[in-house]
């Protein structure tokens, strides 16, 4: 049988290691439940040493199949340790499976599953964590369990469709960026040197291209050194507080591309902000929570303003006017939540709303960005080929 190598706590609170054989984990833990002794942490002698998996991340995707399954074994009536046990143990994502395991022997040494689960913020962050903690409480955490599976899938959808309006377009200038590279570095020198053997009169468009060509080449490592400081020193500028809300604050005011961000940020925060008051969470804890997950700075401050606002006294959708950020249809439908008292139903119509929004605009973005970098690619691709073409055209009618 193998060893175990543990550690824990006394009742009184002593930490206590030692060294046990045993059947399995479990066993182990078992044993020393009996002697009073809260396990902390136990291992399998000589595999203390654990080495880190490549593609060993967390998906949003994951997390919302575990909860939707969750869901449906706690409303079934099954023991909560035996739930994670079956879902721990059929988890195909070994990272996600350790952090399950890790939860249930936490919860089955006495803790809460709130608690077990603010170990691993990889995994469940502090709107999973929050809304836990009120189902436990309330004793629904069946339907906590639901809602935030609707939740998770609902940001997931939302992220795919962001991911859709942005790598598309961003995808195919690469492209068209780089076969023109190509082009230039490669093609286009090869019949500059042509044509200079032939003597001929040059176009004006053929020598603009082989002039871009000559200038491509002679700069090219200049480019690639350029191109890469750029993007580190950007990356390190929006790490910044300053340079964070700068950036965000020029997205937001794009032409095409802000709406669609706004539409998406309003969706989020009606979302968050809706489930965590269903589920029973505070607002002021629920504000600061969704401004944490706005994935915009402006949107983040102008929530924190809001939340100090809410904290003073006043309702919610007076500072969300102020703020200026979001729509005056969004700050009126909160306004009539608040009065009927019903907000987070409120909340959840314009969160529906909202998504559709951004579902509309993400399919006419996509029918609208297609034929414009359809046309872009040709006409750059087709100008290149023409302008080299054109002596060869001027021979032609010379011979004939």
């Amino acid at each position: 049988m193998p060893a175990y190598v543990w550690k824990g706590k006394t009742r009184r609170g002593v930490a206590t290691s030692g060294e046990r054989v045993a059947d399995s984990k479990d066993a182990v833990i078992a044993m020393l439940r009996r002697e009073q002794v809260l396990v902390t942490s136990i291992k399998e002698k000589g595999k203390e040493i654990s080495f880190p998996k490549l593609g060993g991340g967390i998906k949003s995707k994951d997390v919302a199949i575990f909860t939707r399954q969750f869901s449906v074994m706690i409303d079934a009536g099954l023991p909560l340790v035996q739930c994670l046990e079956i879902l721990g143990s059929q988890q195909d994502n070994a990272t996600f499976q350790k952090v399950l395991l890790g939860v249930r022997q936490d919860v089955e040494g006495g803790s809460s599953l709130a608690d077990a689960m603010k170990k691993h913020p990889p995994a469940f962050d502090d709107l999973y964590t929050n809304m836990i903690a009120a189902g436990e409480a309330g004793g629904i955490l069946d339907t906590i369990l639901k809602r935030l599976a609707i939740y998770i899938e609902k940001a997931v959808k939302l992220r795919s469709q962001v991911k859709s309006a942005l790598i598309y377009p961003a995808a195919v200038v690469s492209i068209a960026g780089l076969v023109v590279g190509v082009i230039l570095w490669k093609v286009i020198p090869t019949f500059a040197a042509l044509f200079a053997g032939l003597g001929a009169q040059l176009p004006l468009p053929t020598r603009l291209v082989i002039g871009a060509s000559n200038w491509f080449v002679r700069l090219l490592p200049f480019l690639v050194v350029g191109s890469i400081a750029g993007v580190v020193l950007l990356r390190r500028y929006y790490a910044t507080y300053k340079g964070r809300r700068v950036i965000d604050g020029l997205l937001l005011r794009l032409p095409v591309l802000g709406g669609l961000l706004q539409k998406i940020s309003v969706a989020r925060f009606c979302r968050t902000l809706a489930t965590l008051m269903a589920s029973g969470v505070p607002i002021l804890d629920g504000l600061e929570i969704t401004a944490r997950t706005a994935g915009n700075a402006i949107i983040e401050d102008a929530i924190m303003v809001t939340r100090k606002s809410v904290e003073g006294g006043q309702t919610l959708a007076q500072p969300l006017k102020t703020t200026g950020v979001f729509p005056p249809m969004v700050v009126q439908m909160i306004s009539v939540g608040e009065q009927t008292g019903a907000l987070d139903v409120m909340l959840s119509k314009i969160a529906d709303f909202y998504e559709d929004e951004v579902d509309t605009a993400v399919g006419n973005l996509m029918t609208l960005m297609e034929p414009i970098l359809i046309l872009f690619l040709g006409t750059v691709v087709g100008g290149i080929v023409i302008s080299m073409y054109l002596p060869i055209f001027d021979l032609i009618n010379q011979l004939g």
